[in-house]
């Protein structure tokens, strides 16, 4: 009798169905880490576009979630949120990056971008929003009206944890 029948349901459909990250060696889980990368930047790639605010989420957090310093991006999207561009603007350091509203609403008019995801790690592992990453959220989205651009949310991403600024009414 072929494998692939005596495997429950899950297992037919999910090769990865019932794996446990404690059975995985380092290597393996860099492994599994990078194909996941992989598979979201598929997701994430130029044209197609953001649909899920949960993929984004996952996007950032693997993307950024564990960094060792402060980094802020910006996924530049069109009118039908088609990504253009996905662009890390600004690195800081372990508590803090310094983002310039100059900077972001310059890519956005050379991109031609109608809109904009913003995101940033914080390595304390903690993804509350401070004050000063409300005030830059406001700065931005302030600027960036200007030049009729809209900001459609803004992450605040750690390896475990992520908040979005739309779901907390904070923009």
């Amino acid at each position: 009798m072929p494998l692939q029948n005596v495997l429950p349901i899950d297992h037919q459909r999910n090769r990865f169905a019932g794996l446990n990250p404690a059975d995985l060696h380092q290597e393996e889980i860099d492994s599994l880490l990078d194909l996941a990368l992989k598979v979201l930047a598929q997701r994430h790639r130029r044209g197609k576009p953001l649909t899920s605010p949960e993929a984004s989420r996952a996007y950032l957090r693997l993307k950024m979630g564990e960094r060792k310093f402060e980094v802020f991006v910006c996924v530049f999207v069109d009118n039908r949120h088609r990504i253009i561009a996905f662009e890390e603007l600004f690195q800081g350091t372990i508590d803090g990056a310094s983002v310039h509203p100059r900077v972001v609403v310059q890519r956005a008019l050379e991109l031609n971008a109608a809109g904009v995801l913003l995101a940033h790690n914080h390595p304390s592992g903690v993804a509350e929003p401070s004050l000063a990453d409300q005030q830059i959220t406001r700065r931005l989205k302030d600027a960036l009206a200007l030049i009729d651009v809209r900001v459609l949310d803004h992450f605040i991403v750690t390896a475990e944890d992520s908040v979005s600024f739309a779901e907390r009414d904070l923009i």
